[in-house]
């Protein structure tokens, strides 16, 4: 049996972003509460203290309950500033339409905040849609609208998927028309938008505020999916740690 060194495994510079497929097992589906509580024990022994530490403290605080959808982002700073925002402000999951333009995050903005955000690719705007759609979300275009309402009105009490457009010409007419509903953040001076990731940022730091101090939104992830979360930090930190993970499982 192919055996590891604990302290040859941690691995400081890896930037692998996590990517989850659509509808796609995870290494860990198969495994109960209690066996993927054995498994994180056995992967924590490969990180150091201070680092799972770190994920026992903020797992509890990630959620699924907000969503971002970026359609078509060209500018690497404005995915990498985007993805940051996500990290900062709890929001676990991140899906991206690359209709034409490959999403590439600038290393140097995002921070490292790439392995630890899951990102979802999806070919078009409407398999973005109807994955999320078929996941319980309401999917909220982000810009100007007949029908829109200020993101601080906007009713989160199911899980909510914010769309931001591309720089130039913002969001396609098929991914306004696909939406659920319209928000906009006020605006003051004679500029008529805001950059995408200053929008971003905003509008997730308005929401996550509203859905923390709610009592009614359970927006928290359960103890298995934090689990599952920590799981998958332990395999962006650490080196092959997807190979270590699936040698630890087939010992369980």
């Amino acid at each position: 049996m192919q055996k590891y060194e604990k302290t040859s495994y941690l691995c400081k510079n890896f930037y692998k972003m996590p990517e989850r497929i659509p509808n796609q097992p995870t290494p860990f589906d198969n495994l109960d509460e209690a066996q993927m509580t054995a498994l994180y024990e056995s992967a924590a022994e490969f990180i150091s203290p201070e680092r799972r530490a770190l994920f026992d403290r903020l797992a509890p605080l990630r959620t699924r309950h907000i969503a971002v959808v970026l359609e078509d982002i060209y500018q690497s700073h404005n995915a990498a500033a985007v993805l940051r925002s996500c990290d900062c402000f709890g929001v676990q999951d991140v899906h991206v339409v690359e209709r034409e333009n490959r999403f590439n995050p600038a290393g140097d903005v995002a921070v490292g905040s790439s392995k630890w955000v899951d990102y979802y690719r999806h070919a078009t705007i409407k398999d973005s849609y109807d994955y999320l759609h078929s996941q319980g979300y309401r999917i909220v275009a982000t810009l100007p609208h007949e029908n829109d309402q200020m993101i601080t009105d906007l009713d989160i009490s199911q899980p909510t998927a914010l769309v931001f457009g591309t720089e130039l010409t913002g969001l396609t007419q098929e991914a306004i028309d696909g939406a659920d509903a319209y928000v906009k953040v006020q605006m003051y001076g004679f500029t008529e938008s805001f950059n995408i990731s200053v929008c971003a940022a905003l509008s997730l730091f308005c929401l996550t505020e509203r859905m923390r101090a709610s009592n009614n939104i359970q927006w928290q992830l359960s103890t298995e999916r934090q689990l599952d979360l920590k799981l998958h930090w332990a395999m962006q930190t650490i080196r092959d740690g997807e190979q270590v993970i699936n040698h630890l499982i087939s010992r369980i």
